[in-house]
Parts: structure tokens; C-alpha cells; sequence
């Protein structure tokens, strides 16, 4: 069978949508691009002198490895200058970068998580980018105004992540399902290789981080004690957890076979709201996964219509099989 280039297929499917949007297309081409460039530094490892500590710290206070670095400079300066963007937001920066005076600004805004689940590096576990991308506000003046950013999830145009693993698989959505892409490191492009990917309603799997069980709140900790009972609890099956600590390997587990994946707020995360950053993870993981027939809340919201009150804001994240979510939620909704 003929392969199918991610250009092609974008260009089809706007064909196919009655849209022509090449700004969209070319956005989109020059993301995948950089996630190449960054698969190829994640790739030579050790031999590239990218791993280990860069001795910085991001807006949130974490430590930086070299290839969080690496990788924010790599996406900031492959899409400064094509014209098809205001502005840019990323997860390891304060403030979002207005396209620079010398280049044309375009109408698209992009938010980016570099190298989500950093930690793994040094240990070759997966890790990835994701990505997402809004219309810019007509008559904003982008260089002032981080109010540009903050628009519910369901105002996304696209959004996609990028797993480094054995692989380099790229799982996009431009809101016509969700679609898989693998790169071809010998021609160095992504190849459709699975269209309309679909999460299973009902799962027998959960992913969360047990060393906090100690801090989770009572909803929470019903929820996962009922699954960990198994055959003889309340929920009257056997589950599995899983979990990788780098959320879009999580997740595409859960995208390939179904699953659960919670990020709960707890004791230890409430004075910030959460955990994971809304508008960098939260929103474009919850536009591919709903896109996939799954669903992602709060546990008492979706997450998709949360109105962001700023660019870092951090929220809880229960995502995944849409059965299982709602079982999750009934639990929040019992206190």
C-alpha cells in the first residue's frame, strides 16, 4: 500500500472538511518537524552530551535536564519565523514569546510541553512532546497579553503529542478523530499508519502514582482501594495498574488499549491547584483522548470547559475510557 505523508493527509482531510487552512498545515509540519530533530538528540543519548542536570530551573521551580532545554529551543526556534503564528507559550517558560518584529505573525497560537516526563531520560524510558493550538484573539495585542492563552480546551483547533520510545510515534487531532503517524527514520518522515484511533469504553486497567497514596483525598483513595479488591470488591473484577510517570507514554497506552489515568489534586498539590498544567497537558491530552470516544474531567468537571485564569494554572486529571472516568466521577460525587 502507498504510504501516506502527513502533509498529504492534512491537506486531505481539510479537503474532505471543505476547508483550506495552509497556515494549520504548515504549523503542524514545522511542530513534527522539531519532534524529528528532538527524536534524533533523544536517540543519541549519552554520545550527543544530552543527558543529565543543565543546572537551571523552570517557571515552575523544577529542575531542568539538558534535553528540556534542548527541546524548548529547538520548538521556539523552528517556529519563530514561518509566519503562521502570534505567539508561542511554553511549559518551561514564564511568559509566551510574541513572534520576533522581523517576521510575519499569523493567525494560531502554540502551547508546548517540550519533554514531558524529563525524569525518564537518563534511565531510556519514554518520553514525549505535546502540543496544542489555538486561533489568536482578532485584535490582540499578543505581545502584552498572556489573555490570549487562556481559552477553554474546546477552543482548540489541533493538538497532538509525540512518544519517543523504540519508535518515534506521533498521535494528532485536527478535530476529525485521532489520528497515528510513525516516523520513517530512513526517508525522516511520519507515515500514517493507524487512522481513527478509538479508546475502549471499559477497562480493566488504572495508572496513578501510588507513592502518594498518603496524600490522596477520600474519593481517591475509595476509588483505587474498590479496584485493588478485585474479583471480591465492589467493582467485582481484577485490575492492573500501570505507570510510567511520563504522561504521554500513559496515555498511549490507554489510546492503543484502553485505561484510566488519574492525576488526582491531594494534600500535597491543593495550595496549586494540581498537579499537571492545564493548558501545556491537560487540554490536549482531553481534546485527543474525547476525539478517541474517551473522557476527561476533574472528577467534577470537564476538563474541556474549564476557563483558564492563567498560563501555568494547574488542575486534577482523570482521564481515559469513558466508562471508567465516569465511574471515577461517581466517586468524587460521593465526597
Amino acid at each position: 500500500m502507498k504510504p501516506v505523508y502527513i502533509t498529504q493527509f492534512l491537506v486531505e482531510e481539510q479537503r474532505a472538511m471543505g476547508e483550506s487552512a495552509p497556515d494549520l498545515r504548515l504549523l503542524i509540519e514545522v511542530v513534527t518537524r522539531a519532534c524529528k530533530r528532538i527524536s534524533i538528540a533523544i536517540g543519541k543519548g549519552a554520545l550527543g552530551g544530552v543527558l543529565g542536570e543543565a543546572g537551571t530551573g523552570n517557571v515552575q521551580g523544577e529542575a531542568q535536564k539538558k534535553l528540556d532545554v534542548l527541546s524548548n529551543d529547538i520548538l521556539m526556534e523552528a517556529n519563530e519565523w514561518g509566519g503562521h503564528l502570534a505567539a508561542l507559550a511554553s511549559e518551561e517558560m514564564e511568559h509566551p514569546q510574541p513572534i520576533p518584529e522581523q517576521y510575519p505573525q499569523g493567525g494560531y497560537l502554540l502551547l508546548f510541553d517540550p519533554l514531558d516526563g524529563s525524569s525518564n531520560i537518563d534511565v531510556n524510558i519514554s518520553v514525549g512532546t505535546i502540543f496544542s493550538v489555538l486561533r489568536a484573539p482578532e485584535g490582540t495585542d499578543i505581545a502584552h497579553a498572556e489573555k490570549a492563552f487562556l481559552q477553554p480546551g474546546v477552543k482548540q483547533v489541533a493538538a497532538g503529542y509525540t512518544v519517543y520510545g523504540p519508535s518515534t510515534i506521533l498521535v494528532l487531532t485536527i478535530g476529525t478523530g485521532v489520528h497515528q503517524f510513525t516516523l520513517d527514520r530512513e526517508i525522516g518522515s511520519f507515515v500514517l499508519t493507524q487512522r481513527d484511533l478509538k479508546i475502549p469504553e471499559q477497562t480493566r486497567e488504572f495508572s496513578i502514582n501510588a507513592s502518594n497514596a498518603r496524600y490522596w483525598d477520600a474519593p481517591v483513595k475509595r476509588y483505587i482501594d474498590d479496584c485493588l479488591a478485585g474479583k471480591d470488591g465492589p467493582r467485582g473484577q481484577d485490575f492492573n495498574m500501570r505507570w510510567v510517570a511520563s504522561m504521554v507514554a500513559d496515555v498511549h497506552r490507554i489510546l492503543t488499549r484502553g485505561g484510566v489515568f488519574l492525576y488526582p489534586i491531594d494534600s500535597k498539590t491543593r495550595e496549586q491547584g494540581g498537579k499537571l498544567r492545564l493548558l501545556y497537558e491537560a487540554n490536549p491530552m482531553a481534546f485527543i483522548v474525547e476525539q478517541a470516544g474517551g473522557a476527561a474531567s476533574t472528577g467534577h468537571q470537564r476538563i474541556l470547559d474549564i476557563q483558564p485564569e492563567k498560563l501555568h494554572q494547574r488542575i486534577p486529571v482523570i482521564l481515559g475510557s469513558r466508562l471508567e472516568v465516569e465511574t471515577a466521577v461517581r466517586y468524587h460525587g460521593q465526597g
